[in-house]
């Protein structure tokens, strides 16, 4: 006997993202504006807090939940910046990244056969996380015409009133799309009329430019039925902590808790230490990468329209979604790897509705954008 994948593994192909990031590898004097990880390193007061717990020997697991310290930390931060209130004993989940807490809400809050409304394109994890689970998948196609944002007719034409939760992540990966408070009250609307559950990704939401973040849990009627996931890999500049934490109603975390502690037992325990200072200490720091990305963000906006890419307003996160101007997006990404260095991810790997558009990073320094937008719009030409 010989060992084969599970059907629900083999159904699943290997990221796209990771697929290009593998081929830059190979080669030389690449721009890597492909993977979504921040250029700057974590804060040093979180990192010099990692390394004094280390020297103090704390190296034992933490409580499943997470350490308390930094459940009340957390908490205290989101009521502070996001208007979202969770009481840090019952109502907060420490977990090992914020996609660690995704697949424990699919696993732990939906039976197998259950379905799930999935907003696209998206984040690569949301449909295999379904699939691993023996959850169907109800894709919700949103548009560049509506600027990628999730509205209620595309809720309604997709059939996501007939699924039993809705995930999704604004600010967005993979477009940079954002939803103001008044958008993001015709969905929480939807969900309450539909009875679905809510999985939101909040993981940028620190990382918005033009308006306030607005947490669907805010809204009347939605805290009861949303679990919010964030953590320190995108704002804090933290991805190799591997830190994320998930916020909801005591029954949703319990739950989930269950399942983390089997299989995981507890967040690592030094990232949570450099965690608490960060929380404690670091804000002025992702204030100003925000605002470094901002400008950023700007930059790569105005180089796209000079080149005559069609590129909407991207205002969240860091990443900008322009149209691809060859027909397929995949041979347009690979050429221009192969020609020019530049390492960009087609919109088909975020699912079929990135499908004739690129997904571009601007998470790197600016004299390193600057030379890859002179490459791009040379390859262009």
């Amino acid at each position: 006997m010989t060992f084969e994948p599970a059907d629900r593994v083999d159904s699943v192909p290997p990221s796209g993202i990771r697929r290009f990031f593998e081929l830059a590898e190979e080669m030389d004097d690449i721009i890597s504006l492909g993977v979504g990880e921040p250029d700057f390193s974590a804060p040093w007061a979180a990192r010099e807090a990692a390394i004094a717990s280390l020297e103090r020997g704390q190296t034992s697991y933490t409580a499943n939940r997470g350490k308390r310290e930094l459940r009340e930390r957390i908490a205290d931060y989101e009521a502070a910046a996001h208007n979202l209130q969770y009481d840090p004993a019952e109502e907060i989940l420490v977990t090992a990244g914020a996609s660690e807490g995704l697949d424990l809400a699919f696993r732990a809050l939906l039976n197998p056969g259950d379905s799930i409304a999935i907003a696209q394109p998206c984040y690569v994890s949301y449909v295999p996380g379904a699939t691993f689970a023996g959850i169907d998948v109800v894709d919700v196609p949103t548009r560049a015409a509506d600027e990628f944002k999730l509205t209620r007719e595309v809720l309604e034409s997709s059939g996501a009133a007939e699924a039993d939760a809705l995930v999704y992540c604004y600010p967005n990966n993979p477009t940079g799309a954002t939803m103001t408070a008044e958008e993001m009250a015709d969905v929480a609307a939807f969900c309450r009329e539909n009875d679905l559950l809510v999985f939101a990704d909040e993981i940028y939401a620190d990382l918005t430019y033009e308006h306030d973040h607005t947490s669907i849990a805010t809204l009347p009627g939605m805290r009861e039925r949303t679990v919010v996931f964030n953590g320190f890999s995108k704002a804090f500049a933290m991805t190799g902590f591997r830190l994320g934490y998930a916020m909801a109603p005591p029954e949703a975390i319990e739950a989930m808790n269950r399942i983390h502690q089997y299989s995981m037992l507890s967040a690592p325990t030094t990232a949570q230490h450099a965690a608490i200072e960060a929380l404690n200490n670091c804000r002025d720091e992702v204030t100003e990468m925000a605002a470094q990305y901002d400008r950023r963000r700007k930059y790569v906006l105005t180089r796209f329209e000079e080149m005559g890419l069609d590129c909407f307003p991207a205002s969240g996160a860091f990443y900008a979604f322009p149209e691809c101007p060859w027909d397929d997006a995949g041979e347009f990404a690979e050429s221009l790897l192969q020609e020019k260095r530049v390492a960009v991810v087609p919109g088909t790997a975020f699912g079929e509705g990135g499908s004739g558009h690129l997904r571009v990073s601007y998470a790197t320094g600016l004299d390193d954008l600057k030379e890859a937008m002179a490459r791009i719009e040379s390859f262009l030409n």
